[in-house]
């Protein structure tokens, strides 16, 4: 027989320096067998101010520490927001401001996402997204506001001097694709996405 469990939740929400970015972190409980967590709840999110519907999820495997996929977003009228989190290990996450005329054009923030702490980002609509590994076998899960677009696929440059991301590795030490590589330069977006 089910007697039912009172909800002892509450996500926090912290907003980062731009405040549309927000890390999550979800309520944990723990006991003698682990651990278990919601790692999404529709109400606890439109509460944080959070209301995107998300309509797919996605999971990447990045078998060694220094893996770095980015910056990557989809043009308008495709636009992602993206609520990204770690299955396993940890990465060092990073969205940065695309947006025409907003006053953090340009600019970065990040914050590091663990399995074991359950952290995860919630990326708006215009931004750039990407992740450096920081263990070897990360596994990363993330939704998406709308569906991939090939057609509105693009990004930045992940080492783009005019954004200046600090990563935790030196440039010759980590891995991307080829794609990754020859992304343009947020200079080649000129005044930024329109939404």
């Amino acid at each position: 027989m089910f007697i039912g469990v009172a909800r002892m939740s509450n996500f926090r929400f912290q907003r980062l320096a731009i405040p549309d970015v927000v890390l999550v972190t979800p309520p944990r409980f723990d006991d003698s067998r682990g651990w278990f967590m919601e790692s999404w709840r529709d109400a606890d999110y439109r509460e944080g101010g959070i209301a995107a519907r998300f309509v797919q999820d996605n999971q990447s495997f990045s078998a060694k520490a220094g893996t770095l996929r980015g910056m990557h977003f989809q043009s308008p009228p495709a636009a992602q927001a993206k609520l990204v989190r770690v299955v396993r290990g940890s990465v060092f996450d990073v969205a940065v401001d695309l947006r025409a005329g907003s006053p953090s054009f340009g600019r970065w923030v990040s914050a590091t996402l663990t399995a074991d702490g359950g952290e995860q980002m919630f990326v708006p609509r215009g931004f750039a997204h990407g992740f450096c590994t920081l263990e070897d076998a990360a596994l990363v899960a993330y939704r998406v506001d709308a569906y991939y677009a090939p057609e509105h696929d693009s990004g930045v440059i992940w080492n783009d001097p005019d954004i200046g991301i600090d990563w935790p590795a030196p440039d010759d030490a980590l891995l991307l694709s080829d794609k990754d590589k020859s992304l343009p330069r947020l200079r080649d977006l000129g005044a930024g996405l329109r939404l």
